[in-house]
């Protein structure tokens, strides 16, 4: 049996669960396989949500249930030694969010369902072929094998994605660290409301609380290099937070324990013809800073609103070649940045005792004291910072993430601010203020140019923070076009 479609989209973890979501409510028709049942697991280890991946679930008004079911953090620890204050970010979210990754998927998949997102579960990508009209997918389940017939792809599928594989794309790389642990536990004596991370002794350890009396812990200690299927008792968890903290905060029992180890991979492309990849099937790293799940959530975005523009021929052609490479272009440099800054705490751990030391003095010294360094850790780490590379001769806001603009509500539609706007799933244009007060700006993109062609069908609204200059809008958040 063949299944004609506009986009598969492989697994349905976060990132493929948005990706679908965004895909379905623009009108794609979509198709996500996956190969577990519906029923979504209630053991994972992603476990942050940072300021960045809140206002893009905002701009979907799934923000507020995803806070409601963890638990609000406004500070960082780190190394026992020093606190970023996450409160001072530009933000509508000036926090990181701990909750477990189960909880993400079920509100990403009751939107995607909610869109018509069509499912295929218990089913396995088998291989795949493309040229120049489509992909055919092989696929086998529990009604036997199938295929779907789809005009592009994205493997979603993770660390061994079957899609990656499919198109012999590799995965250079290495395990940096093995023998981490990871449970959650109950803690007699927590430490405050915040993610805490220790380099000491070389080993490495980071608390976060879920808000539902348990937290999470993630640990390694030197020489302690045993087999992934090594049972993994709670004297081993309390031996490593010794280890890292001088305490164990009076650890009660644990939900779930378990074993992994680390891996840097980063795909060279992500973007093989009409298949492209994303989360953790393009890029994997140490889970030092919960920038995982982040990350992916921000791959979807910046491509699901691509793909739509060119499935639904609102740009085609070779314009359309150009919007869809877009995306490796953008998110491939992010992914190496990421992937870089997030094994920086775990090369620490592994280092001799000298290493660690003179690192975590290196941290707590230029973070510290310098608060350029300060906002620029916290620009990272929350992804509030994290910018796209500006075409020549653009105004200076090009590619940069759009700030939540306050907006004249009689103006706007209703609307108060930007990422309300942006509910629409489409392009918004924030007209500038003249004078500092209500009124018309004449500032448009160039006539004839794709800008022009996105503001004509853009959403459009007017600023009320008295700034005067106009702006385009992408559908992911950051700014297209400024005049």
């Amino acid at each position: 049996m063949t299944t004609d479609t506009d986009v598969v989209v492989v697994g349905a973890g976060p990132t493929g669960l948005l990706l679908a979501g965004d895909l379905a409510a623009a009108g794609v028709r979509t198709t996500l396989v996956e190969r577990r049942s519906r029923q979504i697991s209630n053991l994972s280890r992603a476990f942050a949500v940072h300021a960045r991946a809140l206002e893009q679930l905002d701009a979907r008004e799934i923000a507020e249930p995803i806070i409601a079911g963890g638990q609000v953090i406004r500070n960082l620890r780190l190394l026992n030694r020093f606190a970023l204050d996450l409160g001072v970010l530009p933000s509508r979210f000036p926090q990181v969010v701990a909750v477990p990754q189960y909880e993400v998927e079920r509100v990403l998949l009751e939107r995607a369902e909610a869109e018509g997102v069509r499912f295929t579960y218990d089913s396995e990508l088998e291989g795949l072929d493309q040229d120049a009209d489509g992909v055919s997918l092989r696929v086998t389940g529990p009604d036997g094998d199938r295929t779907l017939r789809a005009r592009y792809v994205v493997g979603c599928d993770g660390h061994h994605s079957a899609v990656r594989d499919a198109i012999g794309l590799p995965f250079p790389g290495r395990a940096v660290i093995r023998s981490m642990v990871l449970a959650d536990v109950r803690l007699a004596e927590p430490p405050s409301d915040v993610l805490t991370v220790a380099v000491r002794n070389e080993s490495f350890c980071f608390i976060a609380p879920f808000g539902d009396g348990y937290h999470r812990v993630i640990g390694w200690r030197y020489g302690r290099d045993v087999p992934e299927d090594t049972p993994l008792d709670l004297d081993e968890v309390r031996e490593t937070m010794r280890a890292a903290f001088a305490t164990d905060f009076g650890m009660i029992d644990a939900r779930w324990t378990s074993r992994f180890h680390s891996d840097e991979r980063q795909a060279p492309h992500y973007r093989v013809g009409r298949v492209f990849v994303a989360g953790d099937a393009a890029h994997v790293h140490s889970p030092a800073g919960g920038q995982g799940m982040n990350t992916g959530l921000q791959d979807a975005a910046n491509l699901s609103w691509k793909l739509a523009q060119v499935v639904s021929g609102t740009v085609s052609g070779a314009a359309a070649e150009v919007l869809l490479d877009s995306y490796e272009a953008e998110r491939h440099p992010v992914g190496t940045m990421v992937l870089r800054a997030s094994g920086a705490l775990v090369r620490a751990a592994r280092g001799k005792g000298f290493v660690a030391r003179a690192l975590g003095v290196l941290v707590v010294g230029v973070v510290g004291n310098l608060p350029p360094a300060r906002r620029r850790a916290m620009g990272m780490i929350s992804g509030i910072g994290i910018s796209y590379r500006r075409p020549r001769g653009a105004h200076r806001l090009v590619g940069l993430r759009a700030p939540d603009i306050p907006l004249f509500p009689e103006e706007s539609g209703g609307v108060t601010r930007l990422y309300e706007a942006l509910r629409s799933g489409g392009f918004v244009v924030v007209r500038g203020a003249a004078d500092g007060g209500v009124g018309a700006v004449p500032a448009d993109p160039p006539p004839g140019s794709q800008y022009a062609r996105w503001a004509a069908d853009a959403v459009q609204v007017r600023r009320a923070d008295g700034e005067r200059t106009t702006v385009l809008v992408r559908p992911d958040g950051y700014v297209a076009w400024a005049g």
